[in-house]
């Protein structure tokens, strides 16, 4: 158990660099370490060596965990193979001297010694203890489900780290963004972001596909909370692994599932439709290009890109404003998220876009190298146009027409075969760790022995708590009083045959 818990807390203090630092196939956001690198040269490449930009695939990151999951094994099983034994062991033996306990009871009796042993088993029953009767001693114990606790919190343990385990290698989770009229299918080429646990085959992915039909988007229109989002819904057509399709909707919460795979909806933004002409009149470009939200009122950036266009290769970085509004200071923004009044605010580059030198790019970015921004008078060439307006570049370089606005929707597809067994481990172990701490374990005594002073005998009780918490207040006081009554009120005894038959004989009382 020491091996286990210093290992437990070396993979807490591992687990940290990955917290802190930025890691590589983080779908959420893809760029981090890239840009980390960027702006440490220095420190990037040693952490690189080191495995601080992959810490959970890491080979030392697994070895401790490896480690854990076998200290864990070999100290929960023998432990849990204790523990079962200890639900279902018998009450101890009475020690020598109940008067030494310090909850401890004896008075003198008239009563018959059987049939005060009797009432005494009959009543601890009653109040479901375990009882057996050695002679003239009633042994029983209460709380045995809080050994049951402590066996279920242990095997739930063990259990929750195989869950993990299995979910970080055979699991993994995909972004893709779909505009709408696009579509998605589950193969790994189709995804923008995706991160395969070690043993992830590409062959072995759910096969489904669905069409983005519609996007729609609810927001506040007035008050302190106006622009606050109401409700997203992705209305899709899917195709599922028998080739039927069907429509279905995506909402917050409200998950597509395939066979263990989940399509959550986690994101939203606008893909202005545009048209490119280049400087022949060529049309270079047709279609949607996606522009991400930079704030709550959905202001978006983005790039066009036209590598085809000739006689140079033209480029477009700017603004997507679903309501537009310009201020002095602050330049042109949106004051809403819905677009009331949509512009799409852009300036041009003209030159070599760098995308045939083998380097990728994101396609949110422009590599800027041997790019020229197109000017007039020495002003960087600007507009902000409304759909349907065209922007013509000088000089005869070409032209962009803002045709329209789409939605886009992010989509997270995630498959973790461990977290169905994840999750009821955790409940169990809750539920084990609960019974343990609450359920109060005790012992309880009841002895008959020979009055040296004359008739009768003397009766001893003596309880014995086996947690801090202490015998439950006022259970020895009722249990004496039961044992005390006279033997017509007491609760109704055991046939004495029985007690005679089913344990040793009990010795005779002084008459």
């Amino acid at each position: 158990m020491r091996t286990a818990i210093i290992l437990l807390a070396l993979l807490a203090v591992a687990a940290v660099p990955g917290s802190v630092l930025p890691q590589r196939g983080v779908a959420s956001d893809p760029g981090a370490v890239v840009n980390f690198s960027r702006d440490h040269p220095t420190l990037a490449p040693w952490l690189d060596r080191l495995g601080f930009f992959e810490v959970f695939s890491s080979p030392w990151f697994a070895a401790i965990y490896l480690l854990l999951l076998t200290s864990m094994t070999g100290c929960v099983l023998p432990r849990c193979l204790r523990l079962w034994r200890a639900t279902r062991a018998d009450p101890p033996r009475a020690p020598r001297d109940l008067s030494r306990l310090p909850d401890h009871q004896h008075w003198h009796t008239t009563q018959p010694a059987v049939k005060v042993l009797a009432a005494a088993a009959v009543e601890l029953r009653r109040r479901r203890f375990r009882v057996r009767v050695d002679g003239n001693t009633v042994r029983a114990q209460k709380g045995y489900l809080r050994e049951a606790g402590n066996l279920v919190f242990h095997l739930s343990l063990l259990v929750l780290l195989f869950g993990i385990a299995a979910g970080a290698l055979f699991g993994f989770e995909g972004r893709v963004i779909v505009v709408e009229g696009g579509a998605f299918s589950n193969t790994r080429p189709q995804y923008d972001e995706f991160t395969p646990g070690p043993l992830v085959k590409n062959d072995r992915l759910t096969p489904f596909s669905f069409t983005l039909e519609k996007f729609t988007a609810a927001f506040e229109p007035a008050g302190p909370q106006r622009g606050t989002p109401r409700a997203f819904r992705a209305e899709i057509t899917v195709t599922g692994p028998d080739g039927k399709t069907e429509p279905r909707a995506i909402e917050v919460n409200h998950p597509l599932q395939f066979n263990g795979t989940k399509v959550f909806l986690t994101g939203n933004g606008y893909a202005p439709r545009v048209t490119i002409r280049d400087g022949r009149g060529r049309t270079v470009f047709s279609g949607p290009a996606v522009f991400l939200p930079l704030d709550g009122n959905m202001t978006s950036d983005g790039v066009l890109k036209a590598p085809d266009a000739q006689p140079t290769q033209l480029a477009f970085e700017g603004l997507f404003l679903p309501t537009a509004t310009f201020d002095a200071k602050a330049g042109p923004r949106s004051a809403f998220p819905a677009p009331l009044d949509p512009r799409l605010v852009l300036t041009a580059y003209t030159g070599d876009l760098g995308l045939g030198n083998g380097v990728p790019q994101s396609v949110f970015r422009l590599d800027k190298t041997n790019l020229t921004q197109v000017n007039v008078d020495g002003t960087p060439f600007a507009q902000a146009l409304r759909v349907g307006n065209t922007m013509t570049l000088p000089d005869g370089k070409g032209s962009v027409t803002f045709d329209g606005v789409s939605r886009f929707a992010n989509f997270q597809v995630a498959n973790d075969p461990g977290r169905q067994t994840a999750l009821l481990a955790a409940i169990l172990l809750l539920i084990g760790l609960t019974a343990s701490l609450t359920i109060r374990q005790r012992r309880v005594w009841v002895r008959i022995s020979p009055d040296d002073r004359g008739a009768g005998c003397v009766v001893q009780v003596a309880t014995y708590p086996l947690t801090r918490r202490g015998v439950p207040e006022g259970e020895m006081t009722s249990l004496v009083e039961v044992l005390r009554a006279p033997a017509d009120k007491a609760t109704s005894p055991e046939p004495v045959d029985r007690i005679r038959t089913e344990h040793t004989p009990i010795p005779a009382t002084k008459e």
